[in-house]
């Protein structure tokens, strides 16, 4: 079996897969009120396509994991479909999806059913008038049933990531974290990344992950994890001496590049070795031109095998992707 290493000794076994970079939020962080210029149809692959990719990675390429994320993955209407093909693969990968959980509620039984493991939940409040501030919808509730419906469907352990921000969130830490523990979700505050659509990003204003962690020692006595993080990008803490945990992903500040271990295809078939690499490897037109699975896997292995040591946000010379989050997927 051929392997997605690169000239670092890393090798990814955890893939990333946009199903499309529609969103039916628009946090203020991410992109702009009205929206972006969307992938048109025919750019997108099918749900065939994603399916065969999914399994040419799993089968020929060691991948043992899979993350259906977006723009916002329950807007794709095969999603049940995609995660039950997926799930009846030859080496059937472990499954989770990234979402926003509106319309969680009314989806969540069906997506475990077909196969999904679990969900990552985006949630950066649990105060109405701060989520509709950051969100422009005033959708919290939906949400929040999105999520105990995710739990109470299985796909547990749920976990919430929040991204705080300096003068709209960041006094709520705290609250988030009881707020998780009580519902037996497990919360990862993420420093926020160069990765909006406005390019609006500055180190200054971000909050990081050293100031996360001393407004939420104010409160809570946390102590390192015993589990090791391996790949894993949270540095793990227990809270008040456990069982419950939070943690914090220092993106920013402190990389985990070195242990990085994870590929993305965005939704239009494009192989990207790193979140914020500048480039990317089609597989989208060889896959409709009709060449094999190990044609498509031998350039799988060559686009990952330019990948850079590190994402290089603290460089002087250092680009943002021309690609925001929405379309890259998480």
């Amino acid at each position: 079996m051929m392997q997605l290493s690169d000239s670092y000794g890393r090798v990814a076994t955890d893939l990333r897969v946009s199903l499309t970079d529609r969103c039916n939020l628009r946090c203020n962080y991410c992109m702009p009120a009205e929206g972006l210029d969307w992938l048109p149809d025919e750019s997108v692959l099918s749900d065939d396509e994603v399916v065969r990719l999914v399994d040419i990675a799993t089968r020929l390429l060691g991948v043992e994991s899979v993350r259906f994320t977006g723009g916002e993955p329950l807007v794709r209407r095969g999603l049940v479909g995609i995660v039950q093909a997926t799930a009846a693969l030859a080496h059937r990968p472990e499954m989770s999806m990234t979402t926003n959980a509106l319309g969680l509620a009314r989806s969540a039984d069906a997506l475990a059913a077909a196969g999904l493991d679990r969900i990552n939940a985006s949630l950066d409040t649990i105060r109405a008038e701060t989520f509709a501030e950051i969100t422009r919808r005033d959708r919290l509730h939906d949400v929040l049933e999105g999520l105990r419906a995710a739990k109470a469907a299985g796909l547990g352990p749920v976990k919430v990531n929040a991204v705080l921000l300096r003068g709209v969130n960041d006094d709520q830490s705290p609250e988030l974290l009881r707020w998780a523990l009580a519902e037996g979700y497990h919360l990862r505050f993420i420093e926020q990344m160069p990765l909006d659509a406005q390019h609006a990003w500055n180190r200054e204003a971000m909050i990081t992950a050293d100031e996360i962690q001393t407004r939420l020692e104010k409160e809570f006595t946390l102590s390192p994890a015993v589990e090791p993080r391996g790949s894993a990008p949270a540095e793990l803490f227990t809270v008040d001496g456990g069982p419950g945990t939070v943690g914090i992903i220092a993106s920013v500040t402190r990389p985990f590049c070195g242990d990085c271990n994870r590929v993305r295809l965005t939704a239009d078939g494009q192989v990207r070795n790193c979140l914020f690499a500048r480039s990317e490897s089609d597989l989208r037109a060889p896959l409709r031109a009709g060449a094999s699975d190990e044609e498509i896997a031998e350039r799988w292995v060559t686009a990952m095998s330019s990948k850079r040591p590190g994402h290089g946000i603290d460089d002087p010379s250092f680009l943002q992707p021309t690609r925001p989050m929405s379309a890259i997927g998480g």
